[in-house]
């Protein structure tokens, strides 16, 4: 079994228990780099850390105006895009408005229109049943005298003019009164 105090005797000091010299130099190396890691690596890792810090900070600040700032220019657009259907939707209405308007406008003319053709076609009617009746009451007129004179045998043309007898009779029947006058003969 080897025995770790009696090192000594072998060549020098034990295994467990180092020299005093060497603790002596160890612990001035051991301060000497506790000394340069405080005065020089630790703020740089500090001011390295805090940069990191900072910039990560400034990285979310940022970021967080950024989101509120896109936010606002969401509800903007929101905004605009409700002003705009509500823009579409009166536009459309005046369009439906105005073409109900123009739809009763031409309605109104084309009866308008159909009235004042009917007007004149009653008006064209209206000559056209006077003149007939005119010719008719002529033609009934020498009709009569006609036959009236084959029955009596003799030519009333003469005095049938003379005395308006023909007028009078059309008259009659223009009256109604066809009957009437029958009876007063």
């Amino acid at each position: 079994m080897i025995n770790y105090f009696a090192a000594e005797e072998e060549g020098g000091g034990s295994v467990i228990f180092p020299h005093v010299p060497e603790i002596i130099v160890g612990t001035i190396a051991f301060a000497l780099l506790c000394f340069v890691l405080m005065k020089f690596v630790f703020p740089r890792m500090e001011e390295t850390f805090r940069a990191r810090v900072e910039a990560i900070e400034g990285g979310i600040k940022r970021a967080e105006e950024a989101q509120a700032e896109a936010n606002q220019l969401l509800e903007r657009y929101k905004e605009q895009l409700a002003e705009a259907r509500t823009e579409a939707a009166r536009i459309r209405d005046e369009a439906r408005a105005d073409a109900t308007g123009i739809r009763e406008d031409i309605l109104a003319k084309a009866r308008e229109e159909s009235d004042r053709i009917i007007a004149a076609g009653r008006d064209a009617l209206q000559t056209e049943r006077q003149t007939i009746v005119r010719q008719l009451r002529t033609e009934i007129g020498s009709l009569a005298v006609d036959l009236a004179g084959r029955i009596v045998g003799e030519s009333l043309e003469e005095e049938a003019r003379r005395r308006g007898t023909v007028e009078r009779f059309l008259q009659e029947i223009g009256d109604g009164d066809v009957a009437g006058a029958a009876g007063r003969r």
